[in-house]
């Protein structure tokens, strides 16, 4: 086994040391003025990365000598409720104790409140590692990012009271959105927030379920605050602090990230205090807090994943039939080849996606701080791509992973199956990656209408104006054609009139999309090396063949799924519509 999970990849490696967060970091940390302050604050660009890479690579020593040997203990002991109250397995306390030793707590907090001040890049980077180690605990230190909300938009006094206790994991951390009969539409949720004139607070009354860490110490919850609404103008988003009043109902039984407390939970009259403004806090603050938590759920399924390939690689290295490594078998090789191209066309997206928040951040600040309107375009565009990318993002990142971890099982044949081996758990835990955080159906609405707007095209004429050698010359070409032929597929579903076929067709856009996508940004770096290189002929040579199948039915828009659906999905079909 390794002993660090970030000096053991080297394709994580190479993302890192070609970040482009220049204006990111100056931005970050005030022009590196702040060093007399804070002595940690690094003194020019150079000594920010390395300061990053120090921290990753302690990460990926505890991830990987620390928290991996008691992720095992963790999923087979799980959290249980008593009385209303979590407790974590032991296994997962030690691992939460280990972090916050190291320091690791409050990635993103400014330094003023004792955090790391890190680019949001470099926390996808962490959510990778430590989800490779144990996915369950990832959700608990990645909600950490919760606290970015508090900083950015809650009044003075909460963040001088609670970001410094976050920075030191002392508290932890709940977004608190969904409700029985209201999940993907959160417009429609129905927790009450009624204005407490003598108390001089706010109190929340409702129910909240599928509330992952839901026992945390302080919540971010959204609710009805304007009396006779009925949409997302009339929510708000509140802070709470758990208290007596706050009531958990259950902790779910679930299928995998058994170290995570999956919560129903009732407010009885909770008092809570207003974030930001009324009426904002679905389309501002808890959209905000979705979109970060979308690209960490991203990074989350690309550690999964790493660690689902690893157990499938050293299994078929180490089994033998007929005579073989099972590895040299091409059924079995073919399938180790698929899972390593796709996991490092995700991390290329992913790190592509990240680096446009943290531009677009880096500009905002900027903005608030001077009069520059070369910004403001410079801010839509970053909004207009990540509109699109977030959600291509989510949407592939959880599918990819959902393949890799069905292929490392399917590597391992029947021993995969069992509980004794990693790869079972790993199978588990990473199914709900494309549920929480927005199903990928969701995903796939919401990119919908950037694709269709081809807010994609200023990135495609950026890649396909790479300069390129001879033997990458063909790859290059045919990528243009496959991109060409997207953008017509696009203009011919958006010209459609009937909105139910645009709708079931737009999972093949989707697929296309970001297949493309990530094809393009391998080519790219298939400049830099000879592994590279290859990476990226692979990937094309699985991934190309499917952007022109979801292409061809994008051509086609057969109707008869339509038109047959009602018929072929009754809940029950008489006998006389079988003869």
């Amino acid at each position: 086994m390794t002993d660090n999970f970030f000096t053991d990849n080297p394709d994580l490696q190479f993302h890192f040391d070609n970040l482009d967060l220049r204006e990111v970091v100056e931005a970050l940390e005030k022009g590196y003025s702040t060093q007399a302050t804070y002595p940690a604050a690094p003194r020019n660009y150079a000594d920010a990365m390395d300061s990053y890479r120090r921290l990753l690579n302690l990460l990926g020593e505890i991830s990987a000598t620390r928290i991996a040997p008691l992720a095992p203990a963790a999923d087979e002991e799980g959290v249980r409720c008593q009385e209303g109250r979590v407790i974590y397995a032991q296994a997962t306390e030690e691992a939460l104790r280990v972090l916050r030793q190291a320091g690791l707590m409050g990635a993103m907090l400014p330094r003023e409140y004792g955090g790391l001040n890190l680019p949001g890049t470099i926390f996808q980077m962490m959510v990778e590692i430590l989800s490779r180690a144990d996915a369950g605990l990832m959700t608990l230190f990645g909600l950490q990012e919760i606290s970015s909300t508090i900083a950015e938009f809650a009044e003075e006094e909460d963040k001088e009271r609670l970001l410094p206790r976050f920075a030191r994991g002392e508290v932890s951390a709940a977004m608190v959105l969904t409700e029985p009969d209201a999940g993907s539409d959160l417009g429609s949720v129905q927790t009450r927030a009624v204005y407490d004139e003598a108390a001089g607070c706010w109190r929340l009354s409702g129910v909240k379920r599928f509330i992952t860490n839901g026992a945390a110490d302080v919540h971010l919850v959204l609710a009805r605050s304007e009396e006779g609404s009925l949409d997302a103008r009339g929510l708000s988003l509140f802070l709470v602090e758990r208290d007596e009043s706050v009531r958990i109902r259950r902790v779910e039984n679930k299928l995998g990230i058994h170290a995570s407390p999956t919560c129903e939970i009732e407010y009885r009259q909770t008092p809570a205090r207003l974030i930001g403004k009324r009426r904002f806090g679905l389309i501002r603050y808890a959209m905000s807090m979705m979109n970060g938590a979308r690209l960490a759920v991203a990074a989350q399924a690309l550690g999964i994943a790493e660690a689902a390939y690893d157990e499938a690689a050293r299994y078929a290295a180490k089994r033998t039939q007929f005579g073989t490594a099972i590895r040299d078998i091409p059924a079995v090789y073919r399938m180790l080849l698929t899972m390593r191209g796709e996991i490092e066309a995700t991390r290329a997206l992913l790190y592509e996606a990240g680096q446009w928040v943290d531009r677009k951040r880096a500009w905002e600040r900027r903005l608030e701080e001077s009069s520059e309107d070369a910004l403001r375009p410079k801010i839509k565009q970053a909004e207009r791509l990540l509109g699109v990318l977030t959600p291509l993002v989510k949407f592939y990142a959880t599918e990819m992973g959902n393949r890799v971890c069905y292929q490392a099982m399917q590597v391992h044949g029947g021993t995969g199956y069992m509980r004794e081996f990693n790869v079972e758990r790993h199978f588990r835990d990473m199914r709900v990656t494309s549920i929480y955080e927005g199903t990928s159906q969701m995903q796939v609405v919401a990119a919908t209408g950037g694709l269709l707007g081809h807010e994609l095209d200023e990135l495609f004429g950026a890649w396909q104006a790479l300069d390129v050698d001879a033997e990458l010359q063909p790859l290059r070409e045919r990528l243009i054609a496959a991109t060409a032929q997207f953008n017509l597929c696009a203009d011919h579903l958006r010209a459609s009139e009937e909105e139910a076929l645009v709708g079931y067709y737009a999972v093949d856009m989707v697929e296309a999309a970001a297949r493309l996508a990530s094809a393009w940004l391998l080519l790219r770096d298939a400049r830099h090396s000879e592994r590279r290189r290859a990476v990226a002929q692979v990937y094309a040579a699985e991934a190309l063949p499917q952007v022109q199948r979801a292409l061809a039915a994008l051509q086609t828009r057969d109707r008869a799924p339509l038109a047959h659906r009602l018929s072929l999905i009754a809940h029950r079909l008489s006998p006389i519509a079988y003869r």
